[in-house]
């Protein structure tokens, strides 16, 4: 609704005294910030790529731009070509809008076979295959060619004049001196259209399938590393390359371990009471087996503990995207907390008691210490009385 949408030199950016060059210009910083081509799934970008498409269009046409100076957006209704942001590529959008003045030709009107798209999808693994690798095989939902047709989108060969452009393939727009030409948006610039459809693909050209793909993620993956599939995307036209498949890697959270880059963790170990105090040789679990982990007497519940080269591997990419082999590994760290023993036998209950009379008899400095403090609060002198 047109009491919904922003101010159309606000979208751009500008003044509204600016003048046309000022306004290509602001077009042209925002348009390759936000087109679709370089924010694959972002519906924002998406969104205010519109936005700024529409503002341009009104804005760079002298009579469009007046009567939306006088009337706002109610007074241009109905003025905006609704073919204007169908272009499918950056370099298109480019060469459409900015690439074609003096009467030179535009790229889509003598294109070539377009590529297919990127696809991307996530690829979920859990904690022990993100630290040894493994190799998956994704299940992809694409465009294919259609084997009827053979991509054509056609029963045969036969094509007739597009209605809309009547054969040219582009619309012109003069101004002054210069000349704005757009593809037709209706036959993608050929300038000729399917007369009698495929029924296999309905003159599309392609059909969805579902395709398993094998995918190796490396060692040492984390969440939100990115794999490229090069040629697995979608279908492109006839002649051309497939698009790509980007994969956005998930490790799933682990009930035991805790990552933190290369390092794991292992919160609340439980160790005894004896052991505590005495000292121990304990296993501890790895995500490759156990591990020995060595207690020294006197360990306190919240003491952390590194098992070396325990943790996970460090990830290496070199400059072609390809995962280096690297034999670095972070560290096991293992906190550990102290289990006060709820149900005792005869035996050990006696040899608590025992422990007791001692410790009341050889108080430890920092028990003395406390006790001390507790002795000097109940026993300080009264305060001097007011005179």
């Amino acid at each position: 609704m047109a009491g919904t949408k922003r101010d159309y030199y606000e979208v751009l950016g500008v003044a509204k005294n600016a003048s046309t060059d000022e306004i290509e210009r602001a077009f042209r910083k925002l348009a390759r910030q936000h087109h679709p081509d370089r924010n694959i799934g972002d519906k924002d970008a998406e969104a205010r790529f519109k936005e700024a498409l529409e503002a341009h269009e009104i804005l760079i046409h002298a009579e469009k731009r007046e009567r939306y100076d006088r009337y706002g957006h109610a007074g241009v209704e109905g003025m905006i070509d609704p073919g204007f942001g169908s272009a499918s590529s950056f370099a298109d959008i480019m060469n459409d809008l900015f690439g074609t003045f003096m009467g030179g030709g535009g790229r889509r009107a003598h294109r070539g076979p377009q590529r297919g798209s990127d696809l991307r999808m996530p690829l979920d693994i859990d904690l022990v295959e993100a630290a040894t690798g493994v190799k998956k095989q994704v299940k992809v939902r694409r465009h294919e060619v259609c084997l009827e047709c053979a991509g054509t989108g056609s029963k045969n060969s036969k094509r007739a004049t597009c209605n809309r452009c009547k054969g040219r393939g582009e619309f012109i727009q003069r101004q002054g001196f210069f000349e704005l030409r757009q593809t037709c948006p209706a036959c993608g610039g050929a300038g000729t259209v399917i007369a009698d459809p495929c029924t296999g693909c309905h003159g599309v050209g392609r059909v969805q399938a579902e395709r398993s793909i094998a995918v190796t993620v490396p060692a040492g993956a984390d969440t939100g590393l990115r794999l490229v599939v090069g040629g697995e995307g979608d279908a492109g036209e006839p002649g051309a390359p497939r698009g790509d498949l980007e994969l956005v890697v998930r490790v799933a959270e682990h009930k035991l371990f805790h990552r933190e880059g290369v390092d794991l963790f292992i919160e609340g170990f439980p160790i005894t009471f004896s052991q505590a105090a005495l000292g121990a040789s304990l296993e501890v679990p790895t995500l490759a087996g156990r591990a020995k982990l060595t207690v020294p007497p006197g360990t306190q519940t919240g003491t952390e503990f590194r098992v070396r080269n325990e943790g996970m591997p460090e990830l290496r990419i070199n400059r072609q995207g390809a995962a280096v082999e690297n034999t670095r590994k972070g560290d096991l760290r293992v906190t550990v907390v102290v289990e006060t023993p709820s149900h005792l036998t005869k035996r050990q209950e006696e040899l608590l008691r025992e422990m007791a009379e001692i410790e009341n008899k050889q108080v430890s400095p920092q028990r003395k210490g406390f006790l001390d403090k507790i002795k000097d609060l109940f026993t300080a002198p009264d305060a001097e009385p007011n005179r």
